[in-house]
């Protein structure tokens, strides 16, 4: 199913993994969707466009090599780069948000690999941590564009904040290539990232909803507000949820905390006796809330976590009603393989948006890996990496 190029150019824009912006998008429509029964207002962040574009490309076939998803495209748009095409090797500079969680973590180790992996083509790779603050970035930006980099990969930390910074490398001459979190400008060569928000939060929803029955109570974790790709997530749940007319009884904020996220919940059973569904908006905590219920000595209901192996292992050993859509870790090594495809003058993609699969009890054991750490992301796409499995443990 292809998209129309009206959306496609929305999403270009607009969507971003794990990211906040200055100014949420506003509903096309001129206002809120009516409220579901106890899922409240949508989101200002909800654009009709992107929803459907999103959920489109969950159907959408990928282009590309069939054992290396972090090189295939959803319906791909191609792009000259003849203007950058320059003998190697190159100075590659990349400019990350931040390292402060395991996803982001993983993410970087497997760029790292990436980086190794094409040594004979890269004599140079830098990397600036703005540790989760807009103004650090600003100014990494601001530096490497002093240092002769070849290409910029840029992952940003908030959207609207950092356009500016992205929109002045662009005017250096710099190819740039932004991924994981979008940025407001066409300036970049391309954007990176799987299909986003929309598609993880429906895939969600609509599989704990169908496991229950209408009037149903529904319990949604999220890990904090105003995050777009978190928000997205949660818009795409709440029209899910609208309906299947589900009671969803409670929308609480863990700060990514197990033990506040244990509490939740336990006041939630003492409250309501039974929860019937968990949805959540990240997995990170997904092993404490399965842990409140059996703590609680009542079962664990229908509900998703994400590639995080500590919540497959419980999974697994519990036998869970549960699903696993997920944003996989192994986009941090397209952005390495894109500035290289860029330099050497080949068309990419833009977006160049990847293949986003979802881990459900049919295909649980083939990402299941009792040898990885417990906050190891099992969509790494690292096994055929340099200083795998020894370099992510």
């Amino acid at each position: 199913m292809r998209r129309p190029l009206a959306a496609l150019a929305a999403i270009t824009l607009l969507s971003l993994a794990g990211c906040a912006t200055d100014e949420p998008a506003a509903n096309p429509s001129g206002g809120a969707p009516a409220s579901g029964s106890g899922t409240g207002e949508q989101s200002k962040f909800f654009v009709q466009a992107e929803y459907d574009a999103e959920l489109a490309l969950l159907d959408a076939a990928p282009t590309g090599p069939a054992d290396k998803p972090w090189e295939q495209v959803l319906n791909p748009t191609m792009v000259d780069t003849t203007k950058f095409k320059k003998a190697g090797p190159y100075k590659i500079c990349f400019s990350n948000a931040a390292l402060n969680n395991p996803w982001r973590q993983v993410g970087f180790k497997t760029m790292q690999a990436e980086v190794e992996a094409q040594l004979s083509r890269i004599k140079e790779f830098v990397h600036v941590d703005a540790e989760g603050k807009d103004q650090k970035q600003i100014a990494d930006i601001n530096d490497l564009l002093g240092k002769d980099c070849d290409a910029l990969i840029v992952s940003p930390n908030t959207t609207a904040t950092l356009t500016p910074a992205v929109e002045a490398a662009c005017q250096a001459g710099l190819p740039v290539v932004v991924f994981d979190r979008g940025v407001n400008t066409r300036c970049p060569v391309t954007f990176i990232n799987p299909i986003g928000g929309y598609g993880f939060g429906h895939v969600g929803a609509e599989f704990v909803s169908q496991r229950m029955q209408p009037g149903g109570k529904v319990l949604a974790l999220r890990i904090l507000p105003g995050v777009d790709v978190l928000e997205t997530r949660w818009s795409a749940a709440k029209v899910a949820f609208d309906k299947a007319q589900v009671d969803v009884v409670g929308v609480e904020f863990t700060d990514g905390d197990p033990a506040k996220t244990k509490k939740i919940v336990d006041d939630y059973l003492q409250r309501h006796g039974t929860i019937d569904g968990v949805w959540m908006d990240a997995g990170a905590v997904a092993v404490a809330a399965v842990e409140a219920f059996q703590d609680a000595g009542k079962p664990v209901p229908p509900m998703n976590g994400e590639d995080q192996l500590d919540f497959l292992k419980i999974w697994k050993d519990n036998d869970l009603t549960a699903i696993a859509p997920t944003y996989p870790t192994y986009q941090w090594r397209t952005p390495i393989i894109a500035a290289l495809r860029i330099l050497d003058g080949q068309q990419v993609s833009n977006p160049w948006k990847l293949p986003q699969p979802t881990i459900t009890r049919e295909n649980l054991d083939s990402y299941l890996d009792p040898s990885m750490p417990p906050l190891h992301y099992a969509m790494c796409g690292c096994a055929d990496l340099p200083g795998y499995p020894q370099r992510w443990r």
